[in-house]
């Protein structure tokens, strides 16, 4: 008996089946596909991106800083220069050997102190012969006088005549002028022999000698002749203090000094190079009535006392002018005052972050801080720290923020 086995076939169900799951494997792919490439184009924005923004530099950083306001009194800053109030080159008047001496170089000296003496001899000769002149013509004149007498006396008698008279009495007045003549020859003489010896004018400080004893120096009394100079003598108590004003300066010091009276107004205060403080007090009491030209400075004088002789002429000193009402002024660091040719500027950052450079009018240091006279508000944001960095007109993208001056600037205001 044969046995027959017979195979089932595929049947609709198994062949639906295998229709859904060849459909979600392609689904797959395509999905995956998509989350790839979005992958691959969100890093390559990203990284872009990134790149974009290393490339970009950074803005720099300023520090900035709103100015002070404080009511100080106007003051004006100069450099001055001390000078004599008396000098005088010691020249002789006669000519002669230098004999003497009589003191050391720099010594300070006193009004009336033998500083040179010239050999005398000649001089005293001449003051002899004058004298023996005048002794001679006093002889001639009491001669002559007795004469007139006897004359007048004869005349009288009628023994006599008045020609003799009149003869007698030419002869007296003849004697007279002679004695005149000799006492003048006496004077002359006396006053060479009076400058043979040149004593000091005034009390002050002497340089060193310029001709030394045994050389012989020439002298004129006029000065007009050729002379030997043989020292220089210069008074220091008081002393004067010379400085220039510029234009400006001077402008502003007389609109406030008509403001006030008083001797306030005239006083100033120095201050030697290697002086702190301005120690040494004096009183202006000389401005002169033209501007130089050349310069566009006008000259002013101050006179101070000198009583310990520190103070000595050709010496240079700070000047303080200071006038005596106190307005409101701004301070700035000095650092951040530039140099503009002949104005300064300083860096400022406007509301729009961009920087701007604004033009002052300065005054003196205080403290370490710059007195700004105007071109500046009270409110305006001035750059003190990364200057060289701060462009005028860039934009300022980031920045520390404003700070007030240290108190530590705020000494010696």
């Amino acid at each position: 008996m044969t046995n027959i086995t017979t195979q089932p076939g595929p049947g609709p169900l198994t062949t639906q089946s295998s229709s859904r799951r060849s459909t979600k494997f392609w689904v797959g792919i395509v999905v995956l596909v998509g989350v790839v490439t979005g992958a691959a184009v969100s890093g390559l924005r990203l990284l872009t991106r990134s790149t974009v923004q290393a490339a970009m530099p950074t803005p720099p950083t300023v520090t900035v800083a709103q100015p002070l306001q404080r009511n100080l009194e106007s003051r004006f800053h100069f450099l001055g220069q001390f000078s004599p109030v008396e000098r005088v080159e010691l020249r002789a008047q006669v000519g002669g050997t230098l004999t003497k001496i009589g003191f050391k170089d720099g010594d300070v000296v006193r009004k009336g102190d033998l500083l040179f003496e010239i050999d005398p001899t000649q001089y005293q000769i001449k003051l002899s012969e004058a004298t023996a002149q005048l002794e001679s013509a006093q002889a001639r004149y009491d001669l002559a006088t007795q004469e007139l007498a006897r004359a007048q006396i004869l005349k009288q008698t009628e023994a006599g005549t008045a020609e003799n008279v009149e003869q007698r009495a030419g002869e007296q007045r003849t004697a007279q002028a002679a004695i005149n003549a000799a006492q003048a020859l006496i004077r002359d003489a006396q006053f060479d022999l009076d400058h043979s010896r040149i004593t000091a004018p005034f009390t002050g400080r002497i340089g060193n000698h310029l001709v030394s004893v045994g050389n012989l120096v020439s002298g004129s009394r006029a000065g007009a002749g050729l002379t030997t100079l043989l020292a220089t003598l210069v008074s220091l108590n008081p002393i004067y203090l010379d400085f220039d004003m510029s234009e400006s300066d001077y402008l502003a010091f007389e609109r406030e000094r008509k403001k006030h009276t008083g001797l306030l107004v005239n006083k100033i205060d120095a201050s030697l190079s290697d002086e702190k403080e301005f120690s040494h007090q004096g009183t202006l009491n000389f401005i002169d009535n033209t501007l130089d030209r050349s310069s566009g400075t006008i000259h002013a004088r101050a006179t101070l006392q000198n009583t310990d002789l520190l103070l000595t002429p050709g010496v240079f000193a700070r000047v303080r002018l200071p006038l005596s009402t106190a307005t409101s002024v701004l301070l700035v660091s000095d650092a951040a005052v530039l140099p503009d040719q002949s104005d300064h500027i300083v860096l400022t950052v406007g509301p729009d972050d961009v920087v701007k450079p604004k033009p002052v009018q300065i005054g003196d240091l205080r403290g370490g801080l710059r007195v700004i006279r105007s071109g500046l508000g009270e409110h305006d944001r001035v750059i003190i720290g990364g200057i060289p960095a701060a462009a005028p007109g860039s934009k300022r993208t980031s920045s520390t923020p404003s700070v007030r001056m240290p108190k530590s600037c705020e000494m010696s205001l």
